[in-house]
């Protein structure tokens, strides 16, 4: 929850308002580790960096017009870079290791959401060659989808 609450209130100081003390919540972090779905980055003792990956797709995602439907989709959730770690590749990391695991796990595509005021995630997964498929709201505003088809690297 460190972490969370350090990128959350670096977001607000960004004037970014996604996170907050309703979501993501212990609750959910909890159930994350319980799922065996919640993955972190840690060197030197520190957490730099966590990301959920999951089958699990919002409601909200069934009204997108995903491109990519053959096979199944991973999903990318709760992604977040401690501040201190931030601007290093940290996010870079972990995404890597999400398409890595996808390919291993057998799945066809990645699936995310990332809020749409935020424009260090929505340039982040631009660059590593996500394609948006849509837009889905919930509480905190309107959110892009993004997908990728996995690959093996060449």
């Amino acid at each position: 929850m460190a972490v969370i609450r350090a990128t959350s209130a670096a977001m607000l100081e960004k004037g970014i308002d996604q996170w907050d003390e309703v979501y993501p919540n212990l609750a959910v972090l909890k159930e994350d580790v319980s799922n065996g779905d919640l993955f972190v980055l840690e060197e030197d003792g520190a957490i730099k960096g966590m990301v959920v990956l999951n089958e699990l797709q919002d409601k909200e995602y069934a009204d997108v017009r995903w491109r990519l439907t053959e096979g199944k989709p991973l999903v990318v959730h709760r992604l977040c870079v401690h501040p201190d770690h931030q601007g290093m590749g940290v996010a870079k990391r972990l995404m890597a290791f999400a398409e890595n695991y996808a390919l291993e796990k057998g799945y066809s595509s990645i699936r995310l959401d990332t809020f749409t005021q935020n424009p260090t995630s929505v340039a982040l997964y631009a660059k590593l060659g996500y394609a948006k498929a849509g837009t889905v709201t919930f509480r905190k505003g309107v959110f892009y989808c993004f997908e990728k088809e996995v690959t093996q690297p060449e």
